[in-house]
């Protein structure tokens, strides 16, 4: 069995719970995942599968990539990622959100949505100097050298800089449920990444 699939972020709704509550959900798209490649440990080092996700036409794929999934006779697939598995596995076959149980604790990592060049308090969440007027201090960072002693700033100092646009993965989230006619996951929790975006959803251990 294949510890995960590639999917996409829908977006969020609301649905209500056995009890009558509101439930805010991340709607994804898991699926489904066609397996392209068997890694065995005798030539490749390590035990792993990769799959593929989101099938596109030929002219959309390089032609490096094109061979690799031609030999193994797959379908053309614009998003391949590796995972762990455990049992037997088939090149060739599909994946699909009946990989998942309604309840089932998983982790989901993505890209989180880019924020360009940030000051440190929206960055870091500084709080700033008195916003009356006269202070001539309001969104600075401040004092952030040393004395005469080392004479410079240190490392790893919370700064300005380039904020978001990473890979974070977000443990510990529940399936709250699973539409398998339209591959569709319902994940209670912050999902990474803005809508549209690829996200891998791994089951827990």
């Amino acid at each position: 069995m294949v510890k995960g699939l590639i999917g996409k972020k829908l977006g969020m709704i609301q649905v209500f719970d056995g009890e009558r509550r509101l439930i805010p959900v991340t709607v994804i798209e898991a699926g489904p995942c066609g397996i392209v490649q068997l890694k065995k440990k005798s030539t490749d080092g390590y035990e792993a599968v990769q799959i593929g996700f989101n099938e596109v036409p030929e002219r959309k794929q390089s032609k490096a990539q094109l061979g690799h999934l031609k030999k193994a006779g797959n379908k053309v697939w614009r998003h391949l990622r590796e995972f762990d598995f455990s049992g037997d596995a088939e090149v060739g076959s599909m994946l699909d959100v009946n990989l998942f149980t309604e309840g089932e604790p998983i982790n989901v990592q993505g890209i989180s949505k880019g924020k360009g060049f940030q000051g440190v308090i929206k960055r870091h969440n500084y709080a700033g100097g008195p916003a009356s007027h006269g202070s001539m201090f309001h969104r600075a960072p401040g004092s952030i050298g040393s004395s005469s002693f080392p004479s410079r700033v240190l490392k790893n100092k919370k700064l300005p800089g380039h904020m978001g646009n990473k890979q974070i993965t977000v443990r510990g989230l529940k399936v709250f449920g699973i539409k398998l006619e339209e591959n569709i996951l319902l994940i209670t929790g912050s999902v990474p990444g803005p809508v549209g975006g690829v996200v891998i959803v791994r089951k827990v251990g």
